[in-house]
């Protein structure tokens, strides 16, 4: 069937988009999205609706604020904005209101992000040079860790959370990576579908103004 410009729409050779295939383009960005912000990142795991950090068998609530700029929203290790950001450990373990903890973070120079492990970052050569920020050992009796930094720059990091037995002097070790200045799991998945909805309006918007340029005498490249 031949419209206005005279040309066939089978001689073009091209097949139209429907609206249906930009949804699914869209949820399919979304789908693509939300794993790389909701999944676990390493010794960091959602339990119950709660971020939980875990120090060897040790377990503790995890979460950060950025007070500053977020008021009192808490976030499970990603950190929204490029500020100062706190980190608060509140212990499920009285062990852990025993041993001295120590806190440091480092850039992501490992290469293996979300997967990243002790292993990784025993390989490190210099772990000093790639610090950022270290927070020397202390005991909390109350049972609640508290750890800030000013972060000066966006992009991928790695938390690093060491507790001592105080009795046979075990270390526990808890390793995260953890993003800075990154979108977070809600915008990314409101993008997508944003993306879903507005890939086919946009498709139906294209076609009704294509309608309307030919009906004029209008060429639609």
């Amino acid at each position: 069937m031949n419209d206005s410009s005279g040309k066939s729409t089978a001689a073009t050779g091209t097949k139209r988009s429907s609206p249906a295939t930009a949804i699914g383009i869209g949820l399919l960005l979304a789908a693509l999205l939300w794993p790389a912000a909701a999944y676990p990142h390493g010794g960091v795991a959602f339990e119950d609706d709660q971020c939980v950090i875990s120090i060897g068998f040790l377990r503790a609530h995890f979460a950060v604020f950025q007070p500053e700029r977020r008021g009192s929203r808490e976030y499970c290790e990603d950190v929204p904005t490029v500020a100062r950001a706190v980190f608060i450990l509140e212990y499920r373990h009285d062990l852990l209101r025993r041993m001295a903890v120590d806190f440091r973070i480092i850039r992501d120079v490992t290469g293996f992000g979300r997967f990243a492990n002790w292993g990784d970052i025993q390989a490190i050569a210099d772990i000093e040079a790639v610090t950022v920020h270290y927070q020397p050992p202390q005991v909390e009796g109350s049972g609640y860790f508290r750890a800030g930094y000013a972060f000066q720059r966006g992009g991928d990091y790695i938390g690093i959370v060491t507790a001592r037995h105080p009795d046979n002097g075990r270390l526990y070790n808890a390793v995260f990576y953890f993003q800075v200045g990154g979108l977070g799991t809600p915008l990314l998945l409101a993008l997508g579908l944003l993306g879903a909805l507005g890939g086919g309006l946009a498709i139906a918007a294209y076609r009704a103004n294509r309608r309307r340029r030919l009906a004029i005498g209008s060429v639609v490249v």
